[in-house]
């Protein structure tokens, strides 16, 4: 092998991957198409559980040193949700996808892995034991497993013919990094009665410190064709059609046109082939989530891919990905097409809808219909089915952070394998096969034994008469079987 794995697609996907595989001690190979990282920045924010996750590996400092990163309330269908912000150890922030991206490459250069740029792929081939991915000019890699992050538009799948089923584009709007003159720091959703509308929400600031802000805009007759350019007299326009002559342009960064589509692939695993992120569910980028799925894609994956490539993972591990992606993306599908529909973006104005959006605004100032709409966005309500996921409240979920004295238990997930909650010494025997794949702490502390996983979920706890025998399941079942 030239490589054990091969991740194409060096946006926020591949690179969270590849630093996932790298501190798994998994050798792996990243490149991309594009001579450099692009400078547009397609999501605008980071949601709770991937700023938790970058919390557990470390790299949430460094995120946030980039810049002024405000925190704010999130929203659902243009309708702000206020009242969650302090559910939460990590509030939704705003971090444009270019800082992720650049956080996420220094990260890996720090320990070695740089992309391999102007990689790209034109033919793919696999068999029982390998890969072979052929790049343009006649390079090939021969690898264990290959990893699609190529995004929507992905070679990866079309050299594999994987069908991308769903619904195709019906309608572009206008999104674009801009300074604005007459609007304030707040994220907003406005719309004027011929059906025009504006969404604009802080992004922070630049180099010289001005506010930055991502407008999005659309309406009656405002639906043109993706490949249009977007002028900065058409911006100027869409302003005026919702705020008159109180918002103005003052600096264009980029726009483009996004369309309506949302696909998703009928199975994430191909064989020795994977598909993350974008190549694998597309939708109209609403909240960042399709920047931040991908991320949970990676780190969901990483360490089940790292176990196969060191030879202890057990057979189902690997498919326990599409079992348990698959149905965060067709949900994320869900609730973006939901939004969509609701903030009126054709700028119809049926009445019906209208109506229907008068409705749900009053049903999303209550404290229970935020706070669930709350879970849906920020992906820390997702449960994923895993054994006794049913009996258990707390299985399939994501960790508590659990003050362990000297650390926390997120700091110690770190090392990128499992950690075992022992306070009492009481399941030291029963893991110590596992030693080489699951650490064990808290001896002392008042925690309930809990096995998170790498990816930070929990997996099995204690409660019931035969602990002992239902960890040793647990371990088996997540980390195979012992050396």
């Amino acid at each position: 092998m030239d490589v054990d794995v091969l991740v194409v697609g060096a946006g926020p996907t591949g690179m969270a991957l590849a630093g996932e595989l790298r501190l798994a001690g998994a050798p792996v190979l990243l490149v991309d198409r594009l001579a450099r990282r692009s400078a547009l920045s397609k999501a605008g924010g980071v949601q709770s559980r991937v700023l938790e996750v970058f919390d557990q590996r470390g790299l949430l400092e460094p995120l946030l040193a980039t810049g002024d990163h405000p925190t704010g309330a999130p929203h659902f269908a243009g309708v702000a949700l206020p009242l969650t912000g302090a559910r939460r150890r990590h509030p939704w922030r705003s971090i444009p996808q270019v800082v992720v991206e650049g956080v996420l490459e220094q990260h890996l250069a720090e320990r070695g892995v740089h992309v391999r740029r102007e990689h790209e792929l034109t033919a793919l081939a696999q068999d029982g034991e390998s890969v072979t991915a052929t790049f343009a000019g006649g390079a090939a890699v021969r690898c264990r497993y290959l990893v699609a992050a190529d995004g929507a538009h992905s070679t990866v799948r079309s050299l594999l013919a994987v069908g991308f089923p769903g619904r195709p584009g019906t309608r572009t709007v206008v999104a674009a990094d801009v300074r604005l003159a007459g609007h304030d720091s707040t994220s907003t959703h406005t719309r004027g009665a011929d059906g025009n509308w504006a969404s604009v929400f802080p992004l922070g600031v630049d180099q010289r410190e001005r506010p930055l802000h991502r407008l999005s805009f659309g309406g009656p007759g405002r639906s043109l064709p993706r490949e249009r350019p977007v002028t900065e007299d058409e911006i100027r326009d869409g302003l005026r059609a919702v705020f008159g002559d109180r918002v103005r342009l003052l600096d264009l960064r980029y726009a483009r046109r996004i369309t309506n589509a949302a696909r998703q692939v009928e199975n994430y695993r191909h064989g020795r082939v994977l598909l993350a992120g974008d190549a694998a569910h597309a939708h109209l980028p609403i909240g960042a989530q399709g920047m931040n799925t991908g991320i949970g894609d990676a780190v969901n994956l990483g360490w089940k891919l790292a176990g196969a490539v060191h030879g202890w993972a057990p057979e189902h591990l690997l498919d326990t990905y599409h079992a348990e992606r698959h149905p965060v993306g067709a949900a994320v599908l869900r609730n973006v097409q939901a939004q969509s529909l609701l903030m009126d973006q054709e700028g119809a104005a049926d009445p019906d809808l209208i109506a229907a959006r008068d409705l749900f605004t009053d049903l999303a100032h209550l404290p229970q219909v935020q706070h669930h709409l709350d879970d849906v966005l920020s992906g820390t309500g997702i449960r994923y089915p895993m054994p006794n996921a049913g009996a258990d409240p707390l299985v399939g979920l994501p960790a508590p952070d659990h003050d362990l004295g000297p650390v926390r238990s997120h700091e110690l997930l770190r090392s990128g394998r499992g950690l075992l909650l022992d306070p009492t010494t009481r399941f030291a025997d029963v893991a110590a096969p596992w030693g080489d794949r699951v650490d064990r702490a808290g001896e002392g502390t008042a925690v309930t034994p809990v096995l998170i996983r790498p990816d930070g979920y929990t997996c099995w706890t204690a409660g019931r008469h035969d602990d002992a025998r239902t960890l040793g399941a647990a371990l088996r079942h997540w980390f195979g079987d012992p050396r």
